[in-house]
């Protein structure tokens, strides 16, 4: 198995309104849950009882529908309303995202590191120091996972923030991309994904379900394409239905979606029990 690890803050961990978006359904699709792997279910990362829809669920349903037979795994460890120096390799957060991928590797192969981070830097002229900072904590990761030439994806911040709500005060959104950009330019295997074009939730910072189903895609194209995504795509949507919509459901599948609805009351136990 493949897996990935997920580090950031709330936009990577998800705060994306789940009833507003299809549900992922995959049984190729795992998340690392108390030390085990289990089928993927949104919220993935989650952190805070508001956790919800981020990018990797629709990044690792693209991995899927280019790896017919393969099984991805994602190790949620992004932390909600994290600053990059409460990411410093000496910190709980950094430590703890490297103990869960050694567990996650003795039994997959770490493909990816995705990164989402910058809204807790974007006031103060933090940018001014972002750069040599997530140097730091970029080689170390790699250093102590041994992984040298593992790729790491970072995603932009979006337009929407420092104009209203809780993102009134990003009003250094634009310097922390700069940042970003220059150091998917600089660094070997680092590549940069922009948020152009992405909607928020109604409290102006964080990235609502479509546009993170969205961001996913743009991630994945960044990582199978190897190259910085400066730009939407134009079949995203496309993109979107076929990994999601299109893909017929295995066996498994429809008994986790029929135990779903039976666990939320959806159906009863002798509706459940006659469907199977």
């Amino acid at each position: 198995m493949k897996s990935v690890l997920m580090i950031g803050q709330s936009n990577m961990a998800g705060r994306g309104f789940l009833n507003e978006v299809p549900m992922i359904c995959n049984e190729r699709i795992q998340m690392l849950r108390n030390g085990r792997w289990q089928m993927m279910a949104e919220p993935i990362n989650y952190d805070r009882p508001v956790a919800g829809v981020g990018p990797a669920g629709s990044f690792a349903a693209m991995w899927c529908m280019e790896h017919k037979e393969d099984m991805i795994g994602l190790i949620p460890c992004a932390e909600g309303g994290s600053s990059l120096d409460d990411w410093a390799v000496d910190q709980t957060l950094f430590r703890h995202a490297v103990t869960q991928a050694k567990f996650a590797m003795q039994d997959s192969e770490l493909i990816a590191i995705l990164w989402h981070q910058g809204e807790n830097d974007s006031y103060g002229k933090n940018y001014q120091t972002y750069g040599k900072k997530l140097q730091v904590i970029l080689d170390t990761l790699r250093r102590e996972l041994n992984v040298p030439e593992i790729p790491f994806i970072a995603g932009g911040l979006p337009d929407f923030l420092g104009k209203s709500g809780f993102g009134m005060n990003c009003t250094e959104y634009k310097m922390v991309n700069r940042e970003l950009l220059k150091f998917a330019h600089e660094q070997k295997n680092c590549y940069f994904v922009t948020a152009s074009g992405l909607s928020s939730n109604p409290d102006g910072i964080h990235i609502n379900a479509v546009s993170q189903r969205t961001f996913g895609v743009r991630y994945y194209e960044a990582f199978s394409k190897k190259e910085n995504v400066l730009a939407p795509m134009e079949q995203e949507t496309e993109l979107l239905e076929l990994c999601i919509n299109r893909r017929p459901y295995t066996n498994n599948e429809k008994v986790y979606l029929e135990m779903t609805k039976f666990a939320s009351g959806q159906i009863t136990y002798e509706e459940f029990v006659k469907n199977f």
